[in-house]
């Protein structure tokens, strides 16, 4: 084999309640990042811990991260790529898992996120490492229900709010991507790979939507699950549909205020504010879980 096919990139493993990602320094020489997240992403075939103390393959997508410590706040160049090969605006649990990779590697407990969604604040209490996860919290911006914004179908100018569309009753919000998202009576009755695919591929959203389920608990949170856009499958968290569920459930009036909502995909808990003059954010806890070195330019 030549040199180049044999060259190898470190990479850490991290999750933010579930939602895992193989992280790479984005200064490493990966000639195809589609390719890479596509071989190295595979749930059977994928990146695995060879100590075997995670036995999960595979991960939700590659985080490309350049850090420029040179600022203050230090900065954050996040490029997510997904297991098909494509590139997402944003992620909200891969922007908390890129702010604990780089708090590993600085003093800093503030960082700014510059993603293709915009530039986002993160803060940082504790840091991940052996059993122990770091606290995070992202700013998100502000979620749009403008059919320009989600995006919609270009002959729409009026917001999708709580209609149809293929058998589920759905609310259209970008919280840095888009989302469909269906307030049901049990998320755990859903059969989400049946239904999710009609949706996520619907005519209304031209750039695809993730698809995304909300039911009431008990005590006011939500329990969430996610069909992610390049996964093509179930996630156990997507941070940007914790959002998009609380904006949403505003939106129809289920909620009010400013106060903070629990947001429980099947990851984990997760806090979600939406305010109404201001940045929405996210919080939850992040793990390191181990690291290695991968193929450069896995065989194709």
């Amino acid at each position: 084999m030549s040199p180049a096919l044999d060259h190898t990139v470190s990479f850490e493993k991290y999750h933010g309640t579930g939602n895992d990602f193989v992280v790479v320094d984005g200064t490493e020489p990966v000639p195809y990042r589609g390719a890479f997240a596509e071989a190295h992403c595979h749930r059977e075939t994928g990146v695995a811990d060879e100590s075997g103390a995670h036995d999960r393959r595979g991960a939700d997508g590659v985080l490309f991260l350049a850090l420029e410590d040179r600022f203050h706040p230090p900065r954050i160049v996040m490029t997510l790529v997904q297991p098909d090969g494509s590139f997402a605006a944003m992620c909200g649990n891969g922007a908390r898992c890129a702010a604990a990779w780089a708090a590993a590697r600085t003093d800093a407990s503030e960082f700014m996120i510059d993603t293709q969604s915009g530039t986002k604040r993160a803060v940082v209490r504790g840091k991940p490492g052996g059993d122990d996860s770091a606290d995070i919290t992202v700013e998100m911006g502000r979620p749009t229900f403008e059919p320009r914004d989600v995006p919609l179908a270009a002959d729409r100018d009026d917001k999708l709010v709580a209609e149809e569309v293929k058998g589920l009753e759905v609310t259209a919000v970008n919280t840095g991507v888009p989302h469909a998202v269906a307030f049901v009576d049990n998320v755990d009755a859903v059969d989400l790979d049946a239904v999710a695919p009609a949706v996520r591929h619907a005519d209304a959203f031209p750039e695809g939507a993730n698809v995304t389920l909300a039911s009431r608990d008990e005590d006011g949170g939500f329990s969430q699950r996610t069909f992610e856009r390049g996964v093509e499958g179930e996630t156990r968290s997507c941070g940007t549909g914790a959002v998009a569920i609380v904006a949403a459930a505003k939106r129809l009036g289920l909620v009010d205020g400013d106060d903070l909502i629990r947001v429980s995909p099947p990851g984990g808990d997760l806090e979600i504010t939406v305010p109404d003059g201001g940045s929405a954010t996210l919080r939850g806890p992040v793990e390191a879980e181990y690291g290695g070195r991968l193929a450069a330019r896995p065989e194709q």
